[in-house]
């Protein structure tokens, strides 16, 4: 049987990836979960039919979404994930000996449970290590009642701003996220692409936002080959660390880790953005 997997990127452009088997496929509380496997990709999952997370690329992902602000705040000890289901997010936090709690607000266990037993190339730390809470509920709501200072860094690993994900872009919620801050403390937050127009109106939204409430915010950009159009963005805030002039490239370089992507050139680099994605983010009219 010839089975491909296909992702609608706009109404007139797909991307498509031929399937050598289907895992396993379910409904949950939230959505329609769905594990694949294909010969390029290996193991790769949807959520309501969008592309998650597929073994081969994660690692830019969650390279990204992770060894940035800790180069930039080597010394967080305390790391909220909201979302961030398959584990990859958790998996590269807990490589820093200096975290010392890491609390994952997942609102649908499904996902977790299902990437233990399909991705355990990055579900391998979930349930175990003991530095790792996993909370499942809603990330808005957790940080609605969370205590001021309680986190040193915060990554917004979720899904685009629709169904389950939607409250996570909003001014709530980056307002709460602010205040549950430390001083130095980091928020990282999925960005969408700036390429497809659909993307790029939730992109300048998200921007916006966070430009209003942080008074350091800036964009970085990564490669993802899997995602549409390849482009991505992750948002960096902070009440008083710069992504760039506070990095610390030295003492990030000293600790040894290996990672696949992630350098602390590429780190200076990725917030040297193109031209038409400056101009789309600077204009603020219509969002």
């Amino acid at each position: 049987m010839d089975l491909w997997y296909t992702e609608n990127h706009q109404n007139d452009t797909k991307f498509s990836i031929q399937v050598s088997e289907h895992i396993h496929t379910e409904k949950s509380e939230f959505q329609e979960i769905d594990f694949f496997k294909s010969k390029t990709f290996g193991t790769f999952f949807t959520l309501d039919g969008l592309m998650m997370v597929t073994e081969k690329d994660e690692f830019i992902y969650h390279d990204m979404i992770v060894h940035v602000p800790m180069a930039v705040n080597p010394d967080v000890k305390k790391v909220l994930i909201i979302g961030g289901g398959d584990g990859g997010t958790a998996r590269e936090v807990l490589r820093y000996s200096s975290v010392e709690q890491v609390d994952m607000v997942e609102i649908d266990e499904r996902v977790v449970r299902l990437c233990q037993k399909y991705l355990q190339q990055t579900a391998c730390k979930l349930d175990n290590d003991v530095r790792l809470k996993m909370y499942f509920e809603d990330g808005l709501k957790f940080v609605q009642e969370c205590a001021d200072n309680s986190y040193d860094l915060i990554l917004v690993d979720s899904t685009d701003p629709i169904g389950p994900g939607e409250g996570l872009f909003t001014y709530a919620f980056y307002n709460n996220c602010k205040r549950i801050l430390t001083k130095n403390g980091i928020l990282i937050n999925q960005h969408e692409s700036p390429y497809y127009e659909s993307y790029a109106h939730e992109m300048r939204r998200s921007s916006k936002k966070i430009r209003e409430t942080f008074p350091i915010a800036k964009v970085y950009q990564f490669h993802m080959p899997t995602y549409p159009s390849g482009h991505w963005l992750f948002g960096f805030a902070s009440k008083e660390l710069d992504p760039i002039v506070d990095l610390k490239a030295d003492k990030w370089n000293s600790l040894g880790l290996k990672t696949k992507y992630y350098n602390t050139n590429l780190h200076v680099g990725s917030f040297m953005l193109p031209t038409y994605v400056i101009e789309m983010l600077e204009d603020t009219a219509n969002v």
